[in-house]
């Protein structure tokens, strides 16, 4: 190669590079929070060639422009459903701040609140499985199932023979599991296969399948979990249907296992479960199923006593245009006026997050967190890490829950009569890039029961403090900075 093409291939190379970041400028932080644009704009810089291909695979946390339109045609129909239904709230017994928040949700994930529900909390793995099954057994129009993960495994064996039983009287079962985490477990095919055999009706949440023309952000994923039994009975929470140590060669060397809270509810708040699931249907299948058919309001039963339940669903993902949980979870932390308890197996805040949590004990209230002792996604784990430091100093308690065990349950308590439980986690991947569904309960009944967990999980771990905290040592400092950094790429 002569010196002159040497030369104008490396000025070609040095005009593009710096076209590359005067676009990036221009382009990144259109509608982006700063911190995430400013985590990409550091690594297009340090790594121009590298960062913009990630760009332009994983930047855009919204998917295709036909899926969002079908978010809102969604929206419609279940607003105009809900107009025609009593919800059995008396919103003037309500505080004025639970109001507002219920509005709130209303607006952005379309689902009203309302009463007369009754919920219980199942916090043995296996127990809550088996529950499931039990409950499908009485099914007689339609079983709903949809998971982040299913497998067919000796934990949920029992769980594929419910539904077989199910679909032999002539149940329709329908299943949805996203794609990507279900078909990275060992024994997917055989999971497929015994689905097929029964005859349930099931297809990929988020398929990433380009060929098939079905593909968007491949890191954007359905991480909801619900189970809706003829519209009388609905399941939320943190588990999946599968073993408690996800099949996985890795986990099983380690010993892991995860540790889940799931919630069985009863009465008018199953519709709003199954219309989460209906809304996944029709936009993965074009089968529109949101009639009154399939979800029966006006003959659902509901609870009368003094005990019944305020309950909302609150679904959120890259199809709505703002961060549904985000916002709930904000109202909530802000609202408290004399505790904060959070449970959250990957807690990696926004800003916004972090400053009400910390602003929550300024203001001298309780404010505790649950988290695991140890992580099984290393860069989450340290990304998580690089927290802990700021909420010590400001007051928050932090509880590790012990080895071998993964504290997989999503929730939280403020005060005494409101909590929320669900699928979501307390980081910036479950308020922007994961599908999920949170169901917000009003009642002191529910959250003492919560309470009830909450004190396992002290009794089962230990408290971290400030001073051994301090005691880290740079290593693994420097890698939880790193982390952190890496964790804002949106």
């Amino acid at each position: 190669m002569s010196a002159e093409l040497a030369g104008l291939i490396g000025v070609i190379v040095i005009l593009v590079d710096l076209t590359i970041r005067i676009v990036a400028l221009i382009i990144i932080p259109r509608e982006r929070k700063p911190t995430a644009a400013m985590a990409w704009l550091l690594a297009i810089f340090l790594i121009p060639f590298v960062g913009i291909l990630l760009y332009l695979i994983i930047g855009n946390v919204k998917l295709p422009k036909k899926r969002m339109e079908r978010q809102r045609e969604i929206n419609g129909m279940i607003e105009q459903r809900a107009a025609t239904v009593d919800l059995g709230t008396d919103t003037a017994a309500w505080p004025s701040w639970f109001r507002t928040l219920t509005e709130q949700n209303r607006v952005l994930g379309a689902l009203p609140a309302s009463g007369g529900n009754r919920a219980e909390l199942i916090g043995d793995y296996q127990l809550s499985i088996d529950r499931i099954a039990e409950d499908i057994d009485t099914a007689r129009h339609f079983v709903h199932v949809e998971y982040f993960i299913v497998a067919f495994d000796e934990t949920t064996r029992g769980f594929f023979a419910a539904m077989e039983r199910a679909v032999q009287r002539g149940v329709t079962v329908r299943l949805l599991m996203d794609h990507i985490s279900s078909a990275k477990v060992p024994i997917h095919k055989e999971t497929i296969a015994e689905l097929d055999r029964i005859g349930v009706a099931w297809n990929y949440l988020l398929p990433v399948q380009p060929l098939k023309g079905r593909y968007q952000r491949p890191d954007l994923r359905n991480h909801r979990k619900l189970v809706v039994v003829d519209g009388l009975v609905g399941y939320t929470g943190s588990q999946n249907l599968i073993h408690r140590s996800y099949d996985s060669p890795k986990n099983l060397k380690r010993g892991l296992m995860w540790q889940e809270l799931v919630t069985r509810v009863t009465g008018s708040a199953v519709a709003a479960i199954n219309a989460v699931f209906l809304s996944d249907w029709y936009s993965e299948t074009d089968e529109n199923l949101l009639t009154a058919e399939h979800l029966p309001v006006a003959d659902v039963p509901r609870d009368s006593s003094s005990d019944a339940l305020v309950c909302q669903v609150v679904p959120s993902g890259p199809a709505y245009e703002l961060e549904n949980n985000l916002r709930l979870f904000l109202g909530l932390v802000n609202a408290a006026q004399e505790k904060v308890i959070i449970t959250s197996p990957y807690f990696v805040p926004d800003e916004a997050m972090l400053y009400a949590i910390t602003s929550a004990r300024f203001r001298g209230l309780d404010v505790q967190l649950f988290v695991s002792e140890i992580g099984d996604q290393g860069m989450v784990w340290h990304a998580q890490r690089s927290y802990y430091g700021q909420l010590l100093r400001a007051g928050v308690r932090i509880w590790m829950y012990p080895a071998p065990y993964i504290l997989h349950s999503k929730h939280l308590s403020i005060d005494d009569e409101v909590a929320v439980i669900g699928s979501s986690n307390m980081d910036i991947r479950s308020f922007n890039l994961n599908f999920e569904i949170s169901l917000l309960v009003y009642g002191k009944t529910f959250v003492a029961a919560m309470r009830e967990v909450e004190e396992a999980y002290r009794t089962a771990g230990r408290e971290l403090t400030l001073e051994e905290w301090e005691r880290q040592p740079a290593s693994a400092t420097f890698l939880d900075g790193v982390a952190r950094l890496t964790s804002a790429l949106e």
